[in-house]
C-alpha cells in the first residue's frame, strides 16, 4: 500500500523537482503556536513535515533542537500531545506527509504497539528513530511496516559499502542522508561531497534520498537539491522560532510569520534546483 510519503515523491518526480522536508519540534514554543506553524508550512512550500518528539536526552541533536525540546517539555508536551497536533493538522490537510522523528525510550515507555496504533490513527505516515539500528528492526521497524507505516533510516558520511545494505534493509519512504558528521545545526554541507555520496547511495536503492543537517539558506537548498531527491531543513527553522520569543520563551506576533517566511525563502531555492535538473 502506498503511503502519503510514497505519493508525494511520485508526484514530485513527475514535476522533476526535489522535496522540501521541514523539521520542527512538536510543542515548541507551545502547543497552539506549534499547530499554527504546522498548518502554515505546506502553503509556504513544505512538501513533507518532520515533527520532533521532545526527549530529555536527545544525543544526536545540536543545541538549537535540544533547547526546543526542553521548551516543549517545560510546557508539558507529551507523546499524546504530538498525536493531538497531528490529528488537528489532519482536520484541514490530508495530503502532506508527516514523519515523527525522535528516540526509542519514550516510545518504549508508551508501549511500541500502542504507539504505532495511535500514530496511524492520528494520521502519521512514518518514523525516523535515530537510536534504533537495523539490528533492532523487530522492536519497531517491522511492526511499523506491517501497519503500512514508513520506517526511514539515516545514512552518514561514515556509512561504508559494507554497512549500507544493512541500513537500506526494511527502509521505506525515503533515506535520510546526514551530510555532515556530528550533531545537527553545527556546520554547512559540501554540495560536491553530497552529490558523490547521493550518487553512491542511489546506485544501491530506488528509494528517494533526502539530505539534511546544516542547510540554512535558499542557496544551500538549491545546491543540495540539484544532487538529491529532497532537502531537509531543521535547525535553521528552530533558530528562527527561538529568535522571536520573549524573555520568558513565549511566542510573539513575529514567531509564526518569521518561520513561514524562512520556509518560503528556502522553498524558492529548492524550486530553482528543479529548473536546473
Amino acid at each position: 500500500m502506498a503511503t502519503r510519503i510514497d505519493a508525494k515523491f511520485e508526484a514530485l518526480k513527475s514535476e522533476s523537482r526535489p522535496a522540501l522536508v521541514c523539521f520542527v519540534t512538536g510543542g515548541d514554543p507551545n502547543f497552539d503556536t506549534s499547530l499554527e506553524i504546522l498548518k502554515g508550512m505546506p502553503e509556504a512550500g513544505a512538501d513533507v513535515i518532520e515533527i520532533g518528539m521532545p526527549f530529555s536526552d536527545p544525543m544526536a541533536d545540536g543545541p538549537a533542537i535540544q533547547a526546543a525540546g526542553l521548551r516543549a517539555l517545560k510546557n508539558g508536551h507529551t507523546t499524546e500531545s504530538t498525536f493531538k497536533l497531528v490529528r488537528e493538522f489532519r482536520k484541514s490537510n490530508n495530503t502532506t506527509p508527516i514523519v515523527l522523528m525522535g528516540y526509542y525510550n519514550p516510545i518504549y515507555s508508551y508501549g511500541s504497539e500502542k504507539f504505532l496504533d495511535d500514530a496511524k490513527e492520528a494520521g502519521v505516515d512514518g518514523f525516523i528513530i535515530v537510536d534504533l539500528p537495523p539490528e533492532m528492526d523487530e522492536e519497531l521497524c517491522i511492526p511499523a511496516l506491517n501497519k503500512d507505516l514508513n520506517f526511514i533510516r539515516l545514512a552518514t558520511p561514515t556509512t561504508d559499502a559494507a554497512r549500507l545494505p544493512k541500513v537500506l534493509s526494511n527502509t521505506s519512504g525515503f533515506l535520510y542522508y546526514v551530510s555532515i558528521n556530528g550533531v545537527t545545526g553545527t556546520a554547512a554541507p559540501d554540495p560536491k561531497q553530497v552529490q558523490a555520496s547521493v550518487a553512491h547511495i542511489k546506485a544501491k536503492t530506488d528509494l528517494p534520498v533526502c539530505v539534511g543537517f546544516g542547510v540554512k539558506t535558499a542557496d544551500q537548498a538549491e545546491a543540495i537539491g540539484n544532487a538529491a531527491d529532497g532537502v531537509v531543513v531543521g535547525s535553521a527553522l528552530i533558530n528562527t522560532i527561538a529568535s522571536t520569543l520573549d524573555d520568558q520563551d513565549k511566542p510573539t506576533d513575529k514567531t509564526v510569520p518569521a518561520l513561514l517566511s524562512l520556509v518560503r525563502d528556502i522553498a524558492g531555492g529548492v524550486r530553482k534546483a528543479s529548473l536546473a535538473n
